[in-house]
């Protein structure tokens, strides 16, 4: 699966209260928590956001609770992967359960400038940065985790495997 898209850059650490402030949690409906994606850390995203970008993090992205409000919020904002140095474990999970891709390359966090035009291939674990003309290589997904993301998330895979042994 290849994604591409222009990028939004953030710094390091940033925990789910960033991604989707604890004030919003009174809802679980992905379309009301995009609306306040990234709000405390750039009160414009959510509204300049457009589906299919992608977002470039820093170290420990994803840290503090476990909230899985936290990817749903980015992936309903319209990002298609998020790279970043490093992501909290828990985040990484609730990513991958919901079929958002997240890539580990603190090469690629570090280079890829906000804006930039970048092309995701995750089958083959491929990150070029069509405005630097630049690669980076990361390890692609196991082939149940990129099933996974490719059925829009762990319920949507359960659903599929069950409904196909019947």
């Amino acid at each position: 699966m290849k994604l591409t898209g222009k990028t939004w850059k953030f710094g390091h650490d940033i925990d789910t209260d960033l991604i989707i402030p604890a004030r919003y949690l009174n809802t679980s409906d992905p379309k009301e928590l995009a609306k306040h994606c990234m709000e405390d850390a750039d009160p414009t995203f959510a509204g300049k956001v457009s589906p299919g970008e992608i977002m470039i993090g820093g170290k420990n992205f994803g840290c503090g609770s476990s909230r899985e409000h936290a990817p749903i919020a980015i992936k309903e904002a319209g990002i298609t992967v998020v790279i970043a140095e490093s992501f909290a474990r828990i985040f990484y999970r609730n990513a991958i359960n919901i079929g958002l891709p997240i890539l580990e390359s603190p090469e690629a966090a570090k280079e890829i400038q906000e804006r930039d035009e970048v092309e995701v291939d995750l089958d083959k674990g491929i990150i070029y940065n069509k405005t630097q003309d630049k690669t980076y290589e990361v390890p692609p997904f196991p082939p149940f985790i990129q099933e996974i993301i490719n059925a829009g998330g762990l319920v949507n895979y359960v659903k599929k495997k069950v409904n196909a042994n019947g």
